[in-house]
């Protein structure tokens, strides 16, 4: 198979559209040969807590297809160690990978194309998710594992006592921010944390937001598109004129305004429950979650913040058999009511959404007990998310730039400008074609 260069557009390019160059590296008869003349030995690099006890089910019902975890590091670390073991061939079988990671890992000729053994899968997922892992195309680079629905969380007890209800649109969100200022100076709403950029991305991916598309054989960065400016200017304004706060997440001050009532609500993921429990232990059986609110009355989307997938590598010697054990974990009632109690992880497939261990509300939220049910309908309207292969540049960009715009509240506008403009220097420097 020709090796696809990293500088190169045209192959990347290919790669990320299902070419042939790709396909051709997909499971052959060779493989399916040596997998069935003895026992099948394949390693999965993953980070997820538990997986060894999960991959335990498998080995024990298909003794022909052994799996052995090898516990990594996650986020950008991963990456690079998986790029630097295919470019020496020395890849394991499978990876768990980050959905924004999968484009880099693409182009860098890591993942093999595995749509011909996942025929009849996609339904399982929600349709935003299921785009994650192909990229639009016929191509299948990962089946879906987790996923992170965005949510409005908020102190059901505050509200009350301050008489807000909660919002659903954002310009009711702003009004919101508003009339607690007014109500209560020493209390916000919530914050606008510049920490993160998966919460920018995800809010940003509801309203719309196409951060990398292709047109022919094209970059397209539209990081500063009509979508993200909408969530800029929104949270910039409110940030500047101080109707919410401005602070960073998971430090103690967040901590202690969430645990004191200080800060009103979050707006998170499907997994808060399980931060609120560390950051605000007083405050259990407080808190409610509801829907993200939208940007137009009676729509319906949300973004994802999070969640990761398992891919075959191409340097796989039996992509069937880790194909098959890729959709056994990702799609198996037993194997994901496994992910879910020894992991902790909110499974992407749908059905898993409300059965099993997330049959009951989260202990965090006795008051709610339709929890679950409720995550799960709105998991369905996860919107598409369009990655690129250097989103680690554009999020530590965000970071530097928004975290300096957000310390001395002077608006996002520039702050943007200057992640698009280091993101296309980046593409740019790595051989990439980038229309302007």
């Amino acid at each position: 198979m020709p090796h696809t260069m990293r500088r190169s557009l045209a192959a990347a390019t290919a790669v990320l559209l299902g070419a042939t160059a790709l396909t051709a590296c997909g499971s052959s008869d060779s493989d399916d040969e040596a997998a069935a003349s003895g026992p099948v030995s394949l390693t999965y690099w993953a980070w997820a807590p538990g997986m060894d006890k999960v991959v335990a089910l498998w080995n024990a019902e298909h003794p022909d297809i052994k799996v052995t975890v090898q516990k990594q590091a996650s986020g950008d670390d991963l990456v690079t160690k998986i790029i630097t073991a295919a470019k020496a061939h020395k890849a394991p079988d499978l990876v768990q990978a980050e959905y924004q990671a999968l484009p880099t890992l693409v182009s860098n000729d890591a993942l093999a194309d595995i749509a011909p053994d996942v025929a009849g899968v996609k339904d399982r997922f929600a349709p935003g998710i299921w785009q994650q892992t192909t990229f639009g195309g016929e191509a299948v680079y990962a089946l879906p594992q987790d996923s992170g629905p965005l949510m409005f969380f908020y102190r059901q007890d505050l509200f009350k006592q301050y008489g807000l209800s909660v919002p659903t649109t954002w310009e009711e969100f702003a009004t919101t921010a508003r009339d607690l200022r007014k109500k209560a100076p020493d209390k916000a709403l919530t914050t606008f944390s510049a920490n993160d950029s998966g919460l920018f991305a995800g809010l940003s991916q509801q309203a719309g937001a196409q951060w990398w598309t292709f047109e022919g054989d094209t970059w397209k960065v539209g990081i500063d598109d009509a979508a993200t400016r909408k969530v800029t200017d929104f949270w910039g304004g409110l940030v500047g004129e101080g109707a919410i706060d401005n602070q960073p997440m998971y430090t103690p001050a967040w901590n202690k305004a969430l645990n004191t009532g200080e800060q009103l609500a979050w707006v998170s993921a499907v997994w808060a429950p399980g931060v609120l429990t560390t950051a605000a232990p007083d405050t259990r059986g407080k808190w409610a979650m509801a829907p993200l609110p939208q940007w137009s009355e009676g729509a319906s989307s949300t973004g994802s913040w999070g969640g990761s997938s398992t891919a075959v590598t191409t340097d796989s010697k039996h992509k069937t058999a880790a194909t098959q054990f890729a959709t056994w974990l990702n799609t198996d009632p037993v194997a994901l009511a496994a992910l879910v109690k020894e992991s902790g992880i909110y499974p992407a497939a749908t059905a898993a959404q409300t059965s099993g261990a997330l049959a009951e509300a989260p202990a965090f939220f006795p008051n709610q007990p339709d929890f679950y049910t409720r995550a799960a309908e709105i998991a369905k309207t996860t919107a598409p998310a369009a990655w690129g292969p250097n989103v680690n540049v554009a999020y530590t960009a965000f970071k530097d730039e928004f975290g300096k715009a957000a310390k001395a509240r002077s608006g996002f506008g520039t702050a943007l400008t200057t992640v698009r403009s280091a993101t296309v220097a980046d593409l740019k420097k790595q051989g990439f074609e980038v229309a302007k």
